[in-house]
Protein backbone atom coordinates (compact mmCIF):
# COMPACT_ATOMS: atom_id res chain seq x y z
CA UNK A 1 0.00 0.00 0.00
CA UNK A 2 1.53 3.36 -1.20
CA UNK A 3 0.30 7.06 0.27
CA UNK A 4 0.86 9.74 -1.78
CA UNK A 5 0.63 13.70 -0.25
CA UNK A 6 -1.30 15.95 -1.86
CA UNK A 7 -2.39 19.00 -2.07
CA UNK A 8 -6.20 18.00 -1.43
CA UNK A 9 -5.56 15.27 0.60
CA UNK A 10 -3.66 12.20 0.66
CA UNK A 11 -3.96 9.65 -2.25
CA UNK A 12 -3.84 5.65 -1.24
CA UNK A 13 -2.88 3.28 -3.89
CA UNK A 14 -3.97 -0.56 -3.08
CA UNK A 15 -3.89 -3.78 -5.27
CA UNK A 16 -4.43 -1.31 -8.09
CA UNK A 17 -6.71 1.11 -7.15
CA UNK A 18 -7.00 4.74 -5.86
CA UNK A 19 -8.61 6.10 -3.10
CA UNK A 20 -9.29 9.15 -1.59
CA UNK A 21 -8.69 10.30 2.14
CA UNK A 22 -8.72 13.83 3.22
CA UNK A 23 -7.30 13.68 6.62
CA UNK A 24 -3.95 15.37 8.57
CA UNK A 25 -1.03 13.45 7.15
CA UNK A 26 0.48 13.26 10.78
CA UNK A 27 -2.77 12.17 12.60
CA UNK A 28 -3.14 9.35 9.91
CA UNK A 29 0.55 7.87 9.75
CA UNK A 30 1.14 8.21 13.59
CA UNK A 31 -0.28 5.09 14.53
CA UNK A 32 0.72 1.34 15.67
CA UNK A 33 -0.87 -1.10 12.81
CA UNK A 34 -1.11 1.51 10.04
CA UNK A 35 -1.95 -1.19 7.36
CA UNK A 36 -4.72 -2.32 9.02
CA UNK A 37 -5.93 1.17 9.66
CA UNK A 38 -6.09 1.74 6.23
CA UNK A 39 -7.32 -1.38 4.97
CA UNK A 40 -10.46 -0.78 7.35
CA UNK A 41 -10.18 2.77 5.81
CA UNK A 42 -10.57 1.80 2.38
CA UNK A 43 -13.69 0.09 2.61
CA UNK A 44 -15.62 3.83 2.71
CA UNK A 45 -13.36 6.17 1.08
CA UNK A 46 -14.22 7.61 -2.31
CA UNK A 47 -12.31 6.22 -5.95
CA UNK A 48 -12.06 9.29 -8.23
CA UNK A 49 -11.15 8.64 -11.25
CA UNK A 50 -8.41 11.84 -12.01
CA UNK A 51 -6.31 10.76 -8.89
CA UNK A 52 -3.63 9.19 -10.87
CA UNK A 53 -3.49 12.66 -12.69
CA UNK A 54 -3.85 14.17 -9.43
CA UNK A 55 -0.97 12.40 -7.93
CA UNK A 56 1.11 13.83 -11.01
CA UNK A 57 -0.04 17.06 -10.36
CA UNK A 58 -0.58 17.65 -7.34
CA UNK A 59 2.18 15.96 -5.24
CA UNK A 60 4.10 17.12 -2.34
CA UNK A 61 6.65 14.98 -0.10
CA UNK A 62 5.43 12.14 2.01
CA UNK A 63 6.38 14.57 5.16
CA UNK A 64 4.57 16.31 7.86
CA UNK A 65 5.84 17.65 10.92
CA UNK A 66 8.53 15.34 11.32
CA UNK A 67 12.25 15.89 11.14
CA UNK A 68 14.28 13.54 9.16
CA UNK A 69 17.41 12.14 10.88
CA UNK A 70 19.89 9.92 9.23
CA UNK A 71 22.49 7.33 9.70
CA UNK A 72 25.91 7.16 8.78
CA UNK A 73 28.90 4.20 7.89
CA UNK A 74 25.85 1.90 8.07
CA UNK A 75 27.77 0.25 4.87
CA UNK A 76 31.34 -0.73 4.29
CA UNK A 77 31.54 1.19 1.05
CA UNK A 78 30.52 4.26 2.85
CA UNK A 79 32.79 3.43 5.35
CA UNK A 80 35.69 3.61 2.58
CA UNK A 81 34.09 6.75 1.44
CA UNK A 82 34.44 8.66 4.10
CA UNK A 83 37.42 7.56 4.95
CA UNK A 84 38.84 8.62 1.84
CA UNK A 85 37.62 11.85 2.01
CA UNK A 86 38.63 12.69 5.18
CA UNK A 87 42.77 11.78 5.10
CA UNK A 88 43.74 15.35 4.72
CA UNK A 89 42.25 15.89 8.52
CA UNK A 90 43.69 12.87 9.83
CA UNK A 91 40.38 12.17 10.95
CA UNK A 92 39.91 8.82 8.61
CA UNK A 93 40.01 6.36 11.39
CA UNK A 94 37.32 7.88 13.13
CA UNK A 95 34.88 6.38 10.29
CA UNK A 96 36.23 3.18 10.87
CA UNK A 97 35.75 2.70 14.57
CA UNK A 98 32.43 4.09 13.88
CA UNK A 99 31.65 1.43 11.57
CA UNK A 100 32.55 -1.67 14.30
CA UNK A 101 31.66 0.66 17.49
CA UNK A 102 28.29 -0.57 19.03
CA UNK A 103 26.47 2.93 18.98
CA UNK A 104 26.00 4.32 15.44
CA UNK A 105 26.19 7.14 13.73
CA UNK A 106 23.06 9.34 13.87
CA UNK A 107 22.53 12.88 13.24
CA UNK A 108 19.99 15.81 12.43
CA UNK A 109 19.55 16.16 8.53
CA UNK A 110 16.26 18.07 8.04
CA UNK A 111 12.62 19.74 9.26
CA UNK A 112 10.41 19.80 6.48
CA UNK A 113 11.06 23.00 5.10
CA UNK A 114 14.29 21.87 4.00
CA UNK A 115 12.80 18.90 2.35
CA UNK A 116 11.81 18.74 -1.79
CA UNK A 117 9.89 15.78 -3.09
CA UNK A 118 9.35 14.14 -6.61
CA UNK A 119 9.98 16.55 -9.32
CA UNK A 120 11.37 18.90 -7.10
CA UNK A 121 15.02 20.70 -6.88
CA UNK A 122 17.59 19.82 -4.34
CA UNK A 123 20.34 21.95 -3.58
CA UNK A 124 24.25 21.97 -3.70
CA UNK A 125 25.94 24.31 -1.62
CA UNK A 126 28.10 27.34 -3.21
CA UNK A 127 30.74 26.96 -1.15
CA UNK A 128 31.50 23.36 -1.55
CA UNK A 129 33.72 21.59 -4.37
CA UNK A 130 32.62 18.08 -4.00
CA UNK A 131 28.81 17.48 -3.97
CA UNK A 132 26.94 14.35 -4.11
CA UNK A 133 24.10 13.00 -3.64
CA UNK A 134 23.04 9.83 -1.27
CA UNK A 135 20.49 7.48 -1.87
CA UNK A 136 18.87 6.06 1.34
CA UNK A 137 16.32 3.56 2.30
CA UNK A 138 14.66 5.81 4.82
CA UNK A 139 12.17 4.50 7.86
CA UNK A 140 8.79 6.77 9.14
CA UNK A 141 9.57 5.21 12.63
CA UNK A 142 5.67 6.79 14.49
CA UNK A 143 5.71 8.23 18.35
CA UNK A 144 6.43 4.77 19.78
CA UNK A 145 9.31 3.96 18.22
CA UNK A 146 7.68 1.14 15.79
CA UNK A 147 8.55 1.49 12.28
CA UNK A 148 5.18 2.01 9.96
CA UNK A 149 6.39 2.65 6.52
CA UNK A 150 8.98 3.47 4.40
CA UNK A 151 10.11 6.33 1.49
CA UNK A 152 13.19 6.71 -0.67
CA UNK A 153 15.63 9.42 0.46
CA UNK A 154 18.18 11.67 -0.78
CA UNK A 155 20.63 12.71 1.44
CA UNK A 156 22.70 15.42 0.09
CA UNK A 157 26.40 15.80 0.91
CA UNK A 158 29.26 18.24 0.42
CA UNK A 159 31.94 16.20 0.78
CA UNK A 160 34.63 18.19 0.24
CA UNK A 161 33.42 20.25 3.56
CA UNK A 162 32.93 17.05 6.02
CA UNK A 163 36.63 15.79 4.45
CA UNK A 164 38.02 18.85 6.01
CA UNK A 165 37.08 18.61 9.27
CA UNK A 166 34.59 16.10 10.53
CA UNK A 167 33.19 18.66 12.97
CA UNK A 168 31.81 20.25 10.60
CA UNK A 169 29.30 17.57 9.34
CA UNK A 170 26.40 19.62 10.17
CA UNK A 171 27.58 22.11 7.69
CA UNK A 172 28.05 19.65 4.96
CA UNK A 173 24.66 18.02 5.82
CA UNK A 174 22.33 20.39 6.65
CA UNK A 175 20.97 23.79 4.36
CA UNK A 176 17.95 24.65 2.47
CA UNK A 177 16.79 21.63 0.06
CA UNK A 178 19.50 19.68 1.34
CA UNK A 179 16.65 16.81 1.33
CA UNK A 180 14.34 14.64 -0.84
CA UNK A 181 11.76 12.08 0.36
CA UNK A 182 9.34 10.38 -2.17
CA UNK A 183 7.51 9.31 -3.72
CA UNK A 184 5.25 8.49 -1.60
CA UNK A 185 5.09 6.62 1.82
CA UNK A 186 5.29 2.66 1.52
CA UNK A 187 3.71 1.17 4.19
CA UNK A 188 3.66 -3.02 3.83
CA UNK A 189 1.63 -5.58 5.64
CA UNK A 190 5.54 -6.96 6.72
CA UNK A 191 8.95 -5.17 6.95
CA UNK A 192 10.55 -4.19 3.33
CA UNK A 193 12.90 -7.22 2.13
CA UNK A 194 15.65 -7.53 2.78
CA UNK A 195 16.46 -8.41 -0.31
CA UNK A 196 15.10 -4.96 -2.16
CA UNK A 197 17.20 -3.31 -4.58
CA UNK A 198 18.33 0.58 -3.94
CA UNK A 199 19.76 1.80 -7.63
CA UNK A 200 20.57 5.30 -8.34
CA UNK A 201 21.44 7.09 -11.95
CA UNK A 202 23.38 10.69 -12.23
CA UNK A 203 22.18 12.07 -15.30
CA UNK A 204 23.71 15.52 -17.36
CA UNK A 205 22.24 16.67 -20.20
CA UNK A 206 20.80 13.78 -21.26
CA UNK A 207 23.88 11.25 -20.70
CA UNK A 208 24.24 8.72 -17.92
CA UNK A 209 27.34 9.97 -15.70
CA UNK A 210 26.78 7.26 -12.77
CA UNK A 211 24.88 4.39 -12.42
CA UNK A 212 24.82 1.60 -9.90
CA UNK A 213 22.72 -0.85 -7.26
CA UNK A 214 22.80 -3.07 -4.41
CA UNK A 215 20.50 -4.52 -2.14
CA UNK A 216 19.76 -3.33 1.14
CA UNK A 217 20.67 -6.56 2.74
CA UNK A 218 24.13 -5.30 2.70
CA UNK A 219 23.47 -3.02 5.76
CA UNK A 220 26.02 -3.56 8.46
CA UNK A 221 22.85 -2.84 11.03
CA UNK A 222 19.24 -3.57 11.42
CA UNK A 223 16.78 -0.91 11.24
CA UNK A 224 15.03 -2.00 14.12
CA UNK A 225 18.49 -1.47 16.04
CA UNK A 226 18.63 2.07 14.05
CA UNK A 227 15.61 3.19 15.68
CA UNK A 228 16.14 2.04 19.04
CA UNK A 229 19.08 4.42 19.09
CA UNK A 230 17.52 7.36 18.02
CA UNK A 231 14.45 7.29 20.61
CA UNK A 232 16.56 6.34 23.93
CA UNK A 233 16.47 10.46 24.54
CA UNK A 234 14.87 11.81 21.80
CA UNK A 235 10.76 12.25 21.89
CA UNK A 236 8.99 12.91 18.55
CA UNK A 237 5.78 13.39 18.91
CA UNK A 238 4.44 13.47 15.02
CA UNK A 239 7.13 10.71 14.32
CA UNK A 240 10.26 11.12 12.47
CA UNK A 241 12.12 9.86 9.49
CA UNK A 242 15.40 7.86 9.37
CA UNK A 243 17.64 7.79 5.99
CA UNK A 244 19.59 4.47 7.34
CA UNK A 245 22.60 5.24 5.09
CA UNK A 246 24.17 4.24 1.20
CA UNK A 247 26.02 1.77 -0.30
CA UNK A 248 26.18 3.76 -3.55
CA UNK A 249 28.97 6.31 -3.90
CA UNK A 250 30.63 8.15 -6.81
CA UNK A 251 34.04 7.99 -7.65
CA UNK A 252 36.00 10.78 -5.96
CA UNK A 253 36.18 12.48 -9.26
CA UNK A 254 32.72 12.77 -9.40
CA UNK A 255 30.73 16.10 -8.31
CA UNK A 256 27.33 17.67 -8.95
CA UNK A 257 26.98 19.76 -11.37
CA UNK A 258 23.85 22.44 -11.66
CA UNK A 259 20.87 20.62 -13.74
CA UNK A 260 21.76 17.12 -12.97
CA UNK A 261 19.15 14.82 -12.15
CA UNK A 262 19.19 12.75 -9.75
CA UNK A 263 16.56 9.15 -10.03
CA UNK A 264 16.82 7.20 -7.02
CA UNK A 265 14.94 4.10 -6.87
CA UNK A 266 14.07 1.37 -4.46
CA UNK A 267 12.18 -1.71 -4.89
CA UNK A 268 8.30 -2.21 -3.81
CA UNK A 269 8.82 1.89 -2.77
CA UNK A 270 8.97 3.74 -6.59
CA UNK A 271 10.91 6.65 -8.30
CA UNK A 272 12.47 9.50 -6.62
CA UNK A 273 13.54 11.71 -9.53
CA UNK A 274 14.99 15.30 -8.57
CA UNK A 275 17.07 18.10 -9.88
CA UNK A 276 20.29 19.86 -9.20
CA UNK A 277 19.71 23.71 -8.16
CA UNK A 278 21.28 25.85 -5.93
CA UNK A 279 20.09 28.78 -3.44
CA UNK A 280 20.21 32.43 -4.74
Amino acid sequence: MKLFKLKSGIAILHESKHYLLREDWDLVINRNLLHGYLLGRLKKLPTPDDLPIRIENELLPPIGSQEVWAAGVTYFRSREARMDESKSSGASSFYDLVYEAERPELFFKAIAQRVVGHGGTVNIRKDSTWSVPEPELTLFINSESIIQGYTVGNDMSSRSIEGENPLYLPQAKTYERSAALGPCLYVPSEPISQDATISMEILRAGEILYKDAVQINRMKRKHTELASWLFRECEFPNGCFLMTGTCLVPPNDFTLHLRDRIDIQIESIGLLSTKVGAKE
